[in-house]
């Protein structure tokens, strides 16, 4: 039905219009719709959670049901989420309490476990980054070098250099300008378009051209 497009459109259309307003007309009525915002934002995102939860579970729950590959690790994903969901409304989130016993002996060291793993990820991919077969894959790995040993006690040790002409620059001198220097340039450089990137699906959004936040993939 058409105004089951119109009403969302209608609706992003004068809150984007609103919060415009009141980001670039600061008063005290602006604050005050800034916190409305805020309030409703999260009572929102409180049902937002709970459509998440619902989906979490059928999509494992139709997992188990077709015996897809791994679904028994469905079974504990469900089985934990309540679990974890069960020992927090029976015996509170306090310290020491079997929530948070849960939280700091299970969680944090699955948790530390997958991002040690990320490590091997990114060796790899540095590596296959840092071939130097091309100028500016050269110019990558001296600079990675450089940033490298000027993040280390052992860069100051081997810059014998600096100990013949203390004027000249250490490891870590050239490392904090390379982060200082061109590497912020080309920081910025990206804020930048990453800026003008949101503000224009920002707009697309506002008016109605962008619409895949309706599902419609439009």
């Amino acid at each position: 039905m058409l105004w089951k497009k119109q009403i969302p459109l209608a609706i992003t259309f004068i809150m984007g219009l609103i919060l415009g307003i009141q980001y670039f007309v600061p008063s005290s009525t602006s604050d005050w719709v800034f916190d409305e915002y805020r309030t409703w934002g999260i009572i929102i995102g409180l049902f937002g959670s709970v459509l998440a939860y619902i989906s979490f579970y059928r999509a494992h729950g139709m997992r188990i049901k077709k015996k897809a590959p791994a679904w028994p690790f469905s079974v504990v994903a469900i089985a934990m989420s309540l679990a974890m969901a069960f020992v927090g409304f029976a015996f509170g989130r306090e310290e020491n309490t079997v929530f948070m016993n849960m939280y700091t002996y299970i969680l944090v060291p699955i948790e530390g476990t997958m991002f040690s793993l990320l490590a091997f990820y990114i060796s790899s991919a540095a590596y296959r980054a840092f071939r130097a077969r091309s100028a500016q894959a050269t110019a990558l790995l001296v600079a990675a070098v450089i940033v490298m040993l000027g993040r280390v006690p052992l860069g100051e040790q081997i810059s014998f250099w600096h100990k013949l002409w203390p004027a000249l620059p250490t490891f870590t001198d050239i490392a904090n300008w390379i982060l200082n220097v061109p590497n912020m340039a080309a920081k910025r450089g990206m804020g930048l378009g990453i800026g003008l990137g949101i503000m224009m699906l920002s707009l697309k959004i506002v008016l109605g051209i962008e619409r895949s936040y309706m599902g419609s993939g439009e």
